[in-house]
């Protein structure tokens, strides 16, 4: 539901007309969920701004045949399907191919094409815990806690399979060859385990749940309550940030020498971050190299003055119910085409033209 459509938009972005087969009579399930904008859901709307509608059945070899057409003048085709079951409709790569000698063919997948997990079903977060990140997390009650956002189909699969097709664009800009691009989301996810992985292998140092430097095992890198509820979120792992976080709490030099328990020395701070409100501590933090943050809810985040500096939202799109923002993407200004802010293609729009 996320990884094609994300990735696709970001070319959109970027200047691609993208084109969205999506199945008769209803279209795609994420049409359907909620909340609506009109007759679709807030998340079409922010996935597929822009993009043309080829309503096709694939199971259909009449109408299969319509989208044929498109694809010999392709540049990039993104399947999201399990492997093979493009190839098994008849448009599988080498078939693509005997049209296209040029097209880049990107399979997006939770496993990849291989494997004895490529046919197993998965979202989010099934990747998280079948790759080892989410155990390295935990609550107060020493239980793994829910991610509030996909990782692993951003990170693990949006952002790679944009890297790998713009490679392959640029491969064939040179060579004038098309190829075959395996993304897999479990794959993607393993990038992240860069502090963890040679540790492991080379040493036997398994990471620890909970307990490691960014898992909440270092005083310098943990969440403490204030006065009034709120969280204030620290990072100051080095030692310029970590002395000048001790000297604005008024750390006692006992607590602060690497050789103090671990967690002797956060019972401590979180005594000391108690003993005021959030409020307070923000002005402490004011115009010093703490690296400290008060935990803010979205609302905060979005009206936060650098954000609106930033102009990350002042761009919109036209639906036929209004005006709504443009999801932010990760594409440079002067890369970005004002042609990507169309609305999203209605399910009763018309077949766009070659």
């Amino acid at each position: 539901m996320v990884p094609g459509p994300l990735a696709s938009l970001i070319l959109a972005e970027a200047g691609a007309r993208v084109i969205k087969v999506e199945r008769p009579p209803a279209g795609d399930d994420l049409r359907g969920y909620e909340p609506k904008i009109g007759q679709d859901s807030v998340h079409y709307h922010t996935l597929n701004r822009s993009k043309s509608l080829l309503l096709v059945d694939l199971k259909d070899e009449t109408d299969r045949r319509r989208v044929e057409p498109w694809l010999k003048r392709a540049d990039i085709l993104i399947d999201q399907y399990r492997p093979g079951v493009l190839e098994g409709l008849g448009l599988g790569y080498d078939y693509v191919r005997s049209i296209n000698p040029g097209i880049i063919y990107c399979s997006l997948t939770g496993w990849g094409q291989t494997g004895p997990k490529a046919q197993k079903a998965a979202h989010d977060l099934n990747f998280l815990a079948e790759s080892g990140h989410l155990d390295l997390t935990c609550g107060a009650d020493g239980a793994p806690v829910l991610p509030p956002l996909l990782a692993a189909d951003i990170a693990g699969g949006v952002y790679p399979a944009i890297i790998n097709i713009l490679l392959a664009f640029i491969q064939r800009q040179i060579t004038g060859i098309g190829t075959y691009l395996d993304v897999a989301i479990s794959d993607g996810l393993m990038t992240f385990h860069y502090d963890t992985l040679v540790p492991a292998f080379a040493l036997g140092l398994w990471p620890r749940r909970g307990r490691e430097l960014v898992t909440g095992g270092s005083p310098r890198y943990q969440l403490y309550c204030a006065a009034d509820g709120r969280h204030v979120a620290v990072a100051a792992m080095e030692d310029k940030f970590w002395n000048n976080f001790c000297d604005m709490i008024g750390l006692a030099e006992a607590w602060r020498d690497r050789r103090a328990p671990a967690g002797d020395v956060i019972c401590e701070i979180a005594r000391l971050i108690a003993l005021r409100s959030s409020d307070e501590w923000r002005q402490a933090m004011e115009g010093k190299d703490v690296c400290c943050s008060i935990v803010a809810t979205l609302e905060e985040a979005l009206n936060d003055p650098h954000t609106r500096a930033r102009g990350l939202f002042e761009r919109q799109v036209m639906t036929k119910a209004g005006a709504i923002p443009a999801l932010p993407l990760p594409v440079a200004r002067q890369f970005r085409n004002d042609a990507a802010l169309g609305a999203a293609p209605d399910i009763a729009g018309s077949t766009p033209g070659l």
